[in-house]
């Protein structure tokens, strides 16, 4: 395939339709980056070569019409000598000449030609690039995020994650027991007295000394209980 053919494909060419047919999108636009990027710089090298060749024939055209000036001076130098065979032939020289520039010269603005369509394809080519390479970069910011996404759940939902929320379970079991040991611990302790415990002790005390005066008094009255 020819440059300009295989350029005139990858201009044409649409990056989202190639993508959609792409078993790895990633690959994918690295070779369509990297296949432009080589096109790109075949093309400024075939440009580099007409702008050469261009240069080239136009030395020749100058040297061509340098030629003509010299074999139309001779011609009129032989005329003025009487030499029209002389004149003739110099003008036979100078068609030559002539002859040879015009074609030079058409095969300059065929060179214009190929240089402009160069010129054209190198500005297609890179705006190609440029939307490429901006969908590379979206394209590799979606699928990190995407893979990233896969190895959080993969984690979450895998053994690893239910094997930590086992030991989770296990730990919070035995903190439950040591937590029911130090609550059985208090278990039949006296408790600490409150404000009304101390006193309904206190009237508890009244009631008992009430009932030990009455016994003693009941016991003086009574001689007999004391003996």
């Amino acid at each position: 395939m020819g440059i300009f053919s295989r350029t005139r494909d990858i201009i044409a060419a649409n990056v989202t339709d190639l993508l959609d047919k792409s078993q790895d999108p990633a690959k994918m636009i690295r070779m369509i980056i990297l296949e432009m990027e080589e096109t790109l710089v075949e093309v400024r090298a075939s440009a580099a070569r007409t702008i050469a060749d261009q240069k080239e024939l136009r030395r020749h055209i100058d040297k061509l019409n340098t030629l003509e000036t010299d074999w139309t001076d001779k011609a009129h130098l032989a005329l003025s000598k009487d030499r029209e065979d002389l004149a003739k032939a110099a003008l036979l020289e100078k068609r030559k000449a002539t002859d040879m520039k015009e074609q030079l010269t058409a095969e300059v603005d065929v060179l214009n030609d190929a240089l402009k369509a160069s010129e054209q394809d190198i500005h297609k080519l890179q705006k190609k690039l440029a939307d490429a390479r901006s969908r590379q970069n979206a394209l590799m910011t979606r699928l990190e995020s995407a893979e990233n996404q896969v190895k959080l759940r993969t984690m979450y939902n895998g053994d690893k994650v239910r094997e930590a929320f086992s030991r989770f379970d296990v730990l919070e079991r035995r903190v439950d027991e040591a937590q029911g040991y130090a609550d059985s611990l208090s278990i039949g302790s006296d408790a600490p007295r409150t404000l009304g415990d101390e006193i309904a002790a206190l009237e508890s005390f009244d009631v008992v000394d009430a009932e030990l005066e009455a016994m003693k008094k009941a016991m003086k009255a009574d001689p007999k209980k004391e003996a």
